[in-house]
């Protein structure tokens, strides 16, 4: 599954200001629902809980926060870069930076799964991590996650 079946050109954040892990959330709820046409507050809410079941800082300055949503259609990626690491409680203790929320439909199973692997698998890429921190254009991001997914999956 590339990254593009998930994610937009419009749905790059290059800069988030957030100082907190609740803070980050907060604001990538809000865009998350100008760009879906879904409540702020529901995805705030699946993705709160989500994070009571475990951090989803994976490691090495990234998360991937994600929930379902019963009035979603199909899945739906946010990529966000931070201007200051924030304490996300990540598997190895250290501050994140590098940020793709994923929300998929409730029934979405085995594409969520998917979506999650490809997106971990991308992001674990030491090449692409340093790329996407040294970049502040949202294009320029973009273009960096979709290319690399594309000659990945070759």
């Amino acid at each position: 599954m590339p990254l593009t079946d998930v994610l937009t050109p419009d749905a790059i954040l290059p800069a988030v200001k957030g100082v907190s892990k609740k803070q980050v959330l907060q604001e990538l709820a809000s865009f998350a629902a100008t760009l879906a046409n879904i409540s702020e507050s529901e995805v705030l809410e699946a993705l709160v809980q989500r994070e009571r079941l475990g951090s989803t800082g994976i490691g090495h300055g990234i998360a991937i926060p994600h929930g379902k949503m019963p009035k979603l259609t199909h899945l739906f990626g946010i990529f966000a870069r931070l201007e200051k690491p924030v304490d996300f409680d990540a598997l190895d203790g250290e501050p994140v930076d590098l940020v793709f929320l994923l929300l998929a439909p409730e029934g979405a199973g085995a594409d969520h799964l998917k979506a999650l692997s490809r997106v971990a698998r991308a992001l674990r890429d030491p090449a692409i991590a340093q790329k996407l921190r040294k970049s502040h254009d949202a294009s320029a991001l973009f273009s960096l996650l979709t290319q690399e997914q594309t000659a990945t999956a070759a």
